[in-house]
């Protein structure tokens, strides 16, 4: 097996778990992961995550030319602008998470912290997490906004939309987004009451302890 192969075979699987427990659902959300070669495999448009095949997955060169597989996701240039801004990306998925949504229509959330402090995992696996407006699914406008933060965030919120990380590898591009859901599950579990949340201390601890990009 090739080592696209591989990589086209890992999209699938990650895809098709997070469509299982409900992460992501119907033809929503999608995901791209950088080639050995420089070029991206990415999700088709109007593709479901539950039913990705790995021969049909859109296929880019290093140059950006589509070669192969069907037409990628209308949202290209919000997965283009992750590449193009931060150096280390390997892969980006951008889900339609319950939860996640649900937290970005709460009043009161941080725009540029978008997730409280409820445990160390969503800091060291997300650093700081960017509220970003809502725009139309597909708005080129989305890349704008993403650009604008100079890859300084390895993961944003769209509002009323979805939720959107980058990660090294498609692995731990899909653990950093699950860990997003989860966070914003329990703010909602906990919204409402006295919670005990991390002090700025013990955030600023996790920040250095574990190297944590800390945009301020």
């Amino acid at each position: 097996m090739t080592p696209d192969s591989r990589l086209r075979e890992e999209i699938c699987i990650l895809a098709k778990s997070m469509f299982d427990r409900g992460l992501t659902g119907g033809s929503t959300g999608n995901i791209s992961a950088r080639t050995e070669n420089g070029g991206l495999l990415v999700s088709p448009t109007g593709s479901s995550f539950g039913r990705l095949d790995p021969a049909r997955l859109s296929h880019f060169d290093a140059t950006g030319r589509l070669i192969g597989g069907a037409p990628p996701t209308k949202e290209m240039p919000l997965h283009a602008a992750f590449y193009d801004t931060r150096a280390n990306t390997g892969a980006v998925v951008h889900l339609h998470a319950c939860h996640s949504v649900a937290w970005s229509l709460m009043p009161g959330v941080d725009p540029d912290n978008f997730l409280p402090p409820l445990t160390p995992y969503a800091i060291m696996k997300l650093g700081k997490v960017k509220l970003l407006p809502f725009f139309l699914p597909g708005d080129p406008a989305i890349g704008t906004a993403l650009r604008g933060l100079l890859g300084k965030r390895a993961a944003v919120m769209l509002a009323n939309h979805g939720p959107v990380v980058a990660g090294k590898d498609v692995d731990s591009a899909c653990n950093a987004i699950e860990e997003l859901e989860d966070t914003a599950r329990l703010a909602i579990l906990m919204r409402g009451y006295d919670a005990n949340m991390l002090t700025p201390e013990q955030v600023q601890n996790i920040v250095t302890k574990f190297n944590v990009e800390w945009d301020t």
